[in-house]
């Protein structure tokens, strides 16, 4: 009798691990087993549905019930999988189909109309012509004819994905196919055959660096957690993800929770840590739902608990939902948060690894540098190191949202430039519009313009030309696109967010939102004194970010005029043209807006005239109408209303 018979599922996989690592010869039935729960092989036909977020946002949840209710009219026997988001959120919903010896094909934009055409056509082994985004490349099975390969289509072909080579691949929820894939190897072999020093000697020659902004290497920071003295330790992932325009981690998360279990595994026994903690804001249901059948799936197969694998090492996770503060984007704030207290920077050092949750040594990172780990303990540091720049090792995920083609997340090699990234990657700007700028870093970044596209991506040149890396959120603005409403966009969140602990950030954020406000506001003529205050607000400005900057407590309020000082000094010109002339060049900042009448087209119909919230347009029936500019609140009902294109913006 085979081994696959005497053994469960769990028993056999585990077995699979424990003698793999070894590099013990591996036998017929385990090698069948690995290849069914790859879907190398498969019995029957399987639909995967991308149903991240993002799909479903999309209608993947109503594409997916036509799905059942294609299978159950037509009495069609498959198997359906639900998987995280591969990446291109631009073209959800994504649903790929497998035949039995056939590759997988993925195709975009399946809405729920479309289902029944794409079924009725593949299961007659005839390829539909339309918005099909490619093949995988499955091993010893029969390709589609004309069909190009996924990793050949422009999206993909320049990444080189690390931590999300299984998300929108695998089944999220399934521990036996991450197993299969290759999964909790490394956790096992490090516990078995590595000490704890020489896990964090292995990630500090790697290379790789702190994914959540900073940068700071993660391996020495683990030594330093290693070296304190403590009767316990705690491991901290910080998957809070503040920024506006960042998803990176809620997506790893959803779609490959496992990996992240495992990265923080290593890094718990790296420090010496029995005890971990994943922030993560209550806002990400799904990923929060995924990550805790994860946990529970880990503890079943003996990955978490008590004395794992007879090794004598013990390790729990527990998951701590935020509120979704921005300010608990900085470790101090987190740990307070996370201790039941208000999150709100403290004064360092002492610095966490010395003295951190409970006055207990810890180790914050994010959710992409734990889900580095595990391929960096079982490739070596040599094989990660030999990707990125000098001093950016590895690769990096950016989540790319804004004017561009294709929106989504990516993962690439450090050293790409923002060039290849927005032009070949992204595809370009949307509509053919010229590229006016990018915000890098999120609020504690800055704009980067056309000078700055061949800029490598890596930490110290973003720095260097005012930006920084951030977590990893990417906003590409078009010539359409104000950079003072940009800059008041941003302002104004952080003097949202901020935590009011020291006074530099909390008032000096926000007498810059108010110096933002002030020049992008309707003059009011009857305020002798504004035009002056609007000059002397602007000439303060940098003399005000400098303090703040110098002064705030933490690293958030430290960098929270950069949004500010970005634009002013790449787009001086927009400033003075609302400071000055009282006109917004991109025609986006709603106060400044004038609305004029061409004489000419007007019929006087009077709808512009039934439309105004205020009264501020004259006239009588059949005669031209007049825009009272006094009166006129730059709301914009009398040009949406009008037939006759006779309302235009000057």
């Amino acid at each position: 009798m085979s081994k696959q018979n005497n053994y469960s599922d769990k028993e056999f996989l585990i077995d699979d691990v424990l003698r793999d690592y070894s590099n013990n010869s591996k036998d017929k039935d385990l090698l069948e087993q690995i290849s069914i729960l790859r879907h190398d092989k498969i019995n029957e036909p399987v639909i995967y549905m991308g149903s991240g977020t993002c799909g479903l946002g999309a209608g993947a949840g109503d594409t997916l019930e036509a799905v059942k209710k294609y299978l159950d009219e037509k009495q069609v026997s498959a198997k359906i999988v639900e998987t995280g988001c591969i990446g291109l959120c631009a073209v959800e919903p994504i649903m790929d189909i497998q035949l039995p010896d056939y590759n997988r094909i993925s195709f975009q934009q399946v809405t729920a109309d479309r289902v029944n055409d794409i079924l009725d056509s593949i299961f007659q082994l005839e390829v539909p012509q339309a918005d099909i985004l490619g093949q995988f490349d499955t091993p010893e099975a029969k390709e589609w004819k004309g069909v190009k390969y996924l990793h050949e289509h422009s999206f993909f072909a320049p990444q080189k994905r690390i931590v999300l080579n299984n998300c929108g691949v695998v089944d999220p929820v399934d521990i036996r196919e991450y197993i299969a894939r290759g999964g909790y190897k490394s956790y096992i072999k490090t516990v078995n055959e590595h000490s704890p020093l020489e896990v964090c000697d292995v990630v500090e020659k790697s290379g790789l660096r702190g994914r959540g902004g900073g940068g700071f290497p993660a391996g020495r920071k683990w030594k330093f957690a290693n070296s304190a003295k403590s009767d316990q330790k705690y491991l901290i992932c910080n998957a809070d993800e503040g920024d506006p325009g960042a998803f990176m981690d809620r997506a790893v998360i959803e779609g490959d929770p496992h990996k992240l279990i495992e990265g923080m595994a290593i890094g718990a026994y790296a420090i010496g840590a029995t005890k971990a903690y994943v922030y993560i804001r209550a806002e990400y249901p799904l990923a929060i739902k995924r990550l805790e059948i994860a946990i529970e799936q880990a503890k079943d197969y003996g990955l978490i608990g008590k004395n794992i694998f007879e090794t004598g090492v013990d390790f729990e996770i527990k998951i701590k939902k935020g509120a979704g503060a921005f300010v608990c984007g900085e470790e101090t704030a987190l740990i307070h948060s996370v201790e039941g207290k208000r999150g709100m920077p403290r004064p360092r050092p002492p610095f966490p690894p010395t003295r951190g949750l409970f006055d207990k040594p810890t180790v914050v990172n994010n959710v992409e540098t734990f889900a580095n780990v595990p391929a960096i303990l079982q490739n070596g540091a040599e094989w990660f190191a030999s990707t990125g720049t000098e001093n950016s090792k590895g690769t990096k995920v950016f989540a790319l949202s804004g004017k561009i083609a294709l929106t989504g997340l990516i993962e690439i090699p450090m050293g790409t430039t923002i060039r290849e990234i927005i032009f070949d990657i992204a595809g370009g700007i949307l509509n053919n519009q010229k590229f006016k700028a990018v915000q890098i870093g999120g609020p504690s970044g800055g704009c980067l313009t056309e000078e700055n596209l061949d800029i490598q991506i890596d930490y110290e040149s973003l720095v260097n030309v005012g930006a920084m890396m951030g977590s990893g959120g990417l906003v590409v603005m078009d010539e359409h696109t104000c950079m003072v409403d940009v800059a008041k966009f941003f302002m104004g969140f952080i003097q949202r967010e901020s935590c009011g602990k020291c006074i530099p950030c909390r008032e000096g954020t926000k007498r810059l939102l108010e110096i933002l406000e002030s020049i992008t506001s309707k003059p009011n003529a009857s305020d002798p004194t504004e035009t002056l205050d609007r000059f002397k607000g602007m000439m303060q400005v940098e003399k005000l970010s400098k303090v703040i900057q110098d002064t705030s407590l933490c690293g958030l309020g430290q960098t929270a005029p950069n949004p500010v000082l970005s634009t002013y000094k790449r787009f001086k010109n927009e400033y003075e043209a609302h400071l000055f002339d009282r006109y917004c060049p991109a025609r986006v900042c709603q106060n400044l807006k004038v609305y004029k009448i061409d004489v000419d087209k007007c019929t006087g119909c009077t709808l512009c005239i039934k439309k105004c919230p205020v009264d501020a347009i004259i006239g009588t029936k059949k005669s031209p109408h007049f825009i009272v500019e006094d009166k006129c609140i730059g709301c914009g009902a009398c040009y949406e209303a009008c037939k006759f294109d006779a309302i235009e913006v000057v």
